[in-house]
This record gives C-alpha cells, sequence and structure tokens, in this order.
C-alpha cells in the first residue's frame, strides 16, 4: 500500500487504493524467491517487452497474502545485465492470464495471513502496470521497505509487553522452597531485565516511528527497528 502511495501515477492510485484501503481488495509484495531474499539482486523472474506489454516468466516464494491478494507488486529482472538498475516493479493483478498461485505454506507463527508460491508463466502485464520507472525497481522497494521494518516490529513489541503480563502474577504464584519464586534474586533480575529490554525496544521503534511520520528516517534505524 504505501509503495503505491508513494511511486503510482494518479490513474494507478485511483483504480487500487481505494479498495486496497477500504479493505475491500487485499494487497501483497512479491519480492523473495526460492533462492534469493534479501539479496534482490539474484532474483531469477524475468520481464520481457513485448509491444505495449511486459511477458513474466518465473516464480516468487514466500508472499505474504499471495493466496488472497487481489494486487500484488511483483519485482521482476528487466535488464539482467544491469544487477540493481536493471529490476522493474509492475502491478500484477489476480486473473491476469498466465499468473496463479502455488502450495500454501505452512508457518510456525504469524498464520494470521497466508503465504504461498506465485507462478508467473508468460504472463502477460500492460506497460501502464509499471510501477515507478523501467528499471527503478529498487528505489521503489526501498521506498516502501523502511516503513514496513517499522510497522513490522510492533508486532515484536506486543508480544514483549505480553510476556511481561504472563510472567508478572505467575512469579507471585508459583512456589518453590516455601516462597513466590519472585523473592529469589535470580527471578528478579531476569525480570529486570525484560523490563528494560521492553522498554529500550518500544522507545527505539517509537523514536524510528515518528522519524517516518516526519519523513526523516534512515536506512539504517529501520532495519535495526525489527
Amino acid at each position: 500500500l504505501n509503495q503505491l502511495r508513494k511511486n503510482a501515477t494518479p490513474e494507478q492510485k485511483q483504480r487500487y487504493l481505494p479498495r486496497l484501503c477500504t479493505g475491500e481488495h487485499v494487497g501483497a509484495l512479491a519480492m523473495s524467491e526460492a533462492g534469493s531474499g534479501s539479496d534482490v539482486v539474484s532474483m531469477k523472474l524475468r520481464a520481457d517487452a513485448r509491444g505495449d506489454r511486459y511477458v513474466l516468466n518465473g516464480s516468487k516464494m514466500w508472499i505474504t497474502n499471495g493466496p488472497d491478494a487481489d494486487v500484488l507488486v511483483v519485482y521482476a529482472k528487466t535488464d539482467p545485465d544491469a544487477g540493481a538498475r536493471g529490476i522493474t516493479a509492475f502491478i500484477v493483478e489476480r486473473g491476469m492470464p498466465g499468473f496463479s498461485t502455488a502450495q500454501k505454506l505452512d508457518k510456525l507463527g504469524m498464520r494470521g495471513s497466508n503465504t504461498c508460491e506465485l507462478v508467473f508463466t508468460d504472463c502477460e502485464v500492460p506497460a501502464e502496470n509499471v510501477l515507478g520507472t523501467l528499471n527503478g525497481g529498487v528505489r521503489v522497494l526501498m521506498s516502501g521497505l523502511d516503513f514496513e521494518r517499522v510497522v513490522l516490529a510492533g508486532g515484536p513489541l506486543g508480544l514483549m509487553a505480553a510476556a511481561m503480563d504472563v510472567v508478572l502474577p505467575y512469579v507471585h504464584e508459583r512456589k518453590q522452597f516455601g516462597a513466590p519464586i519472585g523473592t529469589f534474586q535470580l527471578m528478579q533480575a531476569k525480570l529486570a531485565d525484560m523490563y528494560v529490554g521492553l522498554n529500550a525496544c518500544r522507545a527505539y521503534v517509537y523514536a524510528v516511528a515518528r522519524a517516518c511520520d516526519a519523513g526523516l528516517t534512515t536506512r539504517q534505524d529501520a532495519a535495526g527497528a525489527i
């Protein structure tokens, strides 16, 4: 959503953002592949220009919301010899010929959103669905990834806070050697470390979030937050 907000043309924004914002449509970002995650330059998905459209061939793996997405921002190589300067972002819609979803992937956690493999077999995407500029996909990706990392950091913060909510009553209820375990120095030290860690992380994430709101965030801080 943020990548569309920052990089889409007025026509693209009008077409996709309203229903994504209301929740009528589900969105997804397709960057990772079986052999490339953070190393985007090593991606294999190709997009070859043919007239007024691009033909995509390849696959994407571990795509959050993949089975349910109506609109996807997909990254593919348009100039394989140009490295990071040869990647382009495309807006792909569910139902486009040649685009399909493969197996739904099981996960250890974060089961609230489905994850799957995406398959592109001679998938034709109109040239007007290029997001940003041709071969400017890495800039589009990073324009939203910093924001995404800060947002995702809220999940671990919530888990840390929940752990504190559970453990504080427990150390007063659980007894060993005739006393609540919360009276033991070792347990008190562990609780102190948990409390300090939670508040330090919360302060850091909130500071980076405020910087995002002000347009002042740095890539290092966004990565550090998560």
